[in-house]
């Protein structure tokens, strides 16, 4: 070997000492699985705003069970669980108006209810008396309303996700649902299929309210309120830590794909809760993140608990034809407690929606959080404010 490349190999040898001795000296930042796996997040909440009883055009507006926010007209669309008995299945369109005097604490200032549209079926036709739930909506990057039914099960109703024209409300598409969603019956007893009033309770995509061209397909995901009928045992009641069932599909203008499906499995209820379950899932960016809501009610009232969820590395569980005992091998939905509401020290009501709102004056995005009042005057329509942090 001749002196230069002798030198030159030396050379390159201290260079690789030198770099390692530096690097165990340096103290590196420790990142935990969690970080890894979760965003850096946190709510603040900012205000809570009462939507007085009313009636709109001959309706009776209540029963807001989700929304979700347009932000190019800024504008809500919010829908209401009536299954067309108080008046025909529809959504309302609302004008949110924010007091930000304080750029550091804004509020809601009012909430005014500008409009009413009639959803209608296939036919052209609106969804006769009984026929339908309508419990979620989101607005698509074509400019139209995707809005999902958790079905009547106890007539054999099945559970839907369609899309609807945002300013007709006229059926434009349904996509398609997996048999073991459809309800089924066997001597007088329900065996498969969603519970009653227990269906496809969320409904969320990750592109919502942003430019009315979809540029690249988009996402759209719908879950289970609670666990299927084949998917209960005495270790997971369909009312106990139930283990629901998250849709994944692909969209565009001309098709649509089920891609996979998921478990989502829920906390245990809260003691003395009478009914505890999945009522909302929100995309907040499209690298699998998501915030949820499960809320329970019985004799202690409310409880309602936000999770952060990462779907990466949960299993396909499109072929498992129910979940009870031990699934082996299946890895569920990961969950993070993102906020316990409860820890407010706020009136709670029966929240079931929620959604990002308008862009706050600190240029942070806002939550927009929503309750069902079930047509009661003993509940609210309550609508909460939050600030999120940690997501651009």
């Amino acid at each position: 070997m001749s002196d230069r490349r002798f030198n030159f190999t030396m050379f390159l040898f201290a260079c690789v000492i030198s770099l390692s001795t530096l690097l165990t000296g340096c103290d590196l930042p420790q990142v935990s699985a969690e970080q890894r796996i979760f965003l850096d997040l946190s709510l603040d909440f900012l205000s809570s705003y009462t939507l007085p009883n009313q009636k709109f055009q001959d309706t009776p507006v209540g029963g807001l069970s989700a929304l979700t926010y347009d932000r190019q007209r800024n504008l809500v669309y919010a829908i209401s669980d009536d299954r067309s008995e108080f008046a025909p299945a529809r959504f309302y369109t609302l004008k949110l108006n924010l007091d930000a005097a304080n750029p550091k604490t804004p509020k809601i200032k009012q909430i005014e209810v500008t409009g009413v549209t009639f959803i209608t079926d296939e036919t052209g036709q609106p969804y006769e008396k009984g026929g339908v739930d309508p419990e979620g909506i989101v607005l698509s990057p074509l400019g139209t309303l995707f809005i999902s039914s958790e079905g009547v099960a106890s007539r054999g109703i099945a559970p839907f996700v369609r899309e609807f024209d945002l300013k007709t409300g006229k059926w434009k598409r349904s996509l398609v649902i997996p048999d073991r969603y459809l309800p089924k019956f066997e001597n007088g007893k329900q065996t498969q299929g969603v519970g009653d009033n227990l269906g496809f309770e969320s409904l969320t995509l990750n592109m919502s309210g942003g430019s009315t061209v979809a540029i690249e397909p988009f996402r759209l995901f719908t879950a289970t309120e609670s666990a299927l009928t084949q998917d209960t045992s005495p270790e997971h009641p369909q009312q106990g830590a139930s283990r629901n069932r998250v849709l994944h599909y692909s969209l565009d203008p001309t098709y649509s794909l089920l891609l996979s499906e998921h478990l989502y499995e829920m906390e245990p209820p809260p003691k003395g809760a009478s009914f505890h379950g999945l009522t909302e899932m929100l995309a907040i960016d499209q690298g699998g993140h998501f915030i949820s809501i499960e809320r329970s009610f019985g004799t202690n009232g409310f409880g309602i608990k936000l999770f952060q969820l990462a779907t990466g590395s949960a299993s396909d569980t499109t072929t498992i034809e129910n979940f009870q005992g031990s699934i082996p091998g299946v890895q569920p939905i990961r969950k993070k407690l993102l906020l316990d509401l409860n820890q407010l020290g706020i009136p709670l009501d029966n929240l079931e929606g929620i959604a990002f709102g308008p862009q706050l004056p600190d240029g942070s995005k806002s939550l927009i959080l929503i309750s069902d009042n079930n047509f009661s005057d003993q509940q609210a329509t309550l609508f909460f404010l939050f600030r999120i942090k940690g997501l651009r």
